[in-house]
């Protein structure tokens, strides 16, 4: 019978072992998401503090993804999931909007998006709640098109008609 022959010495393999360990739990915390950056845009007082009001109010979940941390250095905004959904409050007037525009009424919040976005459902989407103020944009990442985005904002719909005032009129 032949003994089996174990390769390098013995002292070395808890180092092997022990640095294989650690190097896969740096791929793991690798992978898990970090904080989501929201953009600060300018805000009066007065709406930047509605935006926060909003913002503590928010669900824990969204389009069934847990909510997730942001960056505190940011803007008044939340986000769930990975690839995250990401509400920032306090967004400009889209620069394209016009009056005679459609947009969405999605339990009783109308929300924008612009052409280009409706068309590709292979990219993000930005819908624009302007039926409401100060603004809030919701990023819904194109994995979540066919079904996350009506639901996310039917989701967002009662806080955010609980928090901002009426905003412009949705045809």
């Amino acid at each position: 019978m032949h003994r089996r022959r174990r390769l390098g010495p013995l002292w070395g393999r808890g180092v092997v072992a022990s640095a294989a360990l650690v190097l896969l739990a740096g791929v793991l915390a690798g992978c898990s998401p970090g904080e989501v950056r929201v953009d600060d845009h300018d805000l009066s007082d007065a709406d930047r503090a509605t935006c926060e009001a909003l913002v503590d109010d928010l669900p824990d979940t969204l389009g069934g993804e847990l909510r997730r941390s942001v960056d505190a250095d940011g803007g008044p905004g939340a986000a769930w999931g990975d690839p995250a959904y990401v509400l920032t409050c306090g967004v400009p007037a889209p620069a394209d909007y016009e009056p005679t525009a459609e947009c969405s009424d999605v339990k009783g919040v109308g929300w924008y998006v612009t052409d280009d976005q409706l068309s590709d459902l292979r990219v993000d989407v930005t819908p624009i709640a302007l039926s409401r103020t100060p603004y809030v944009e919701l990023l819904v990442p194109s994995r979540y098109r066919t079904d996350g985005v009506d639901r996310a904002l039917a989701e967002l719909a009662p806080v955010l008609e609980e928090h901002l005032a009426t905003g412009l009129d949705c045809l």
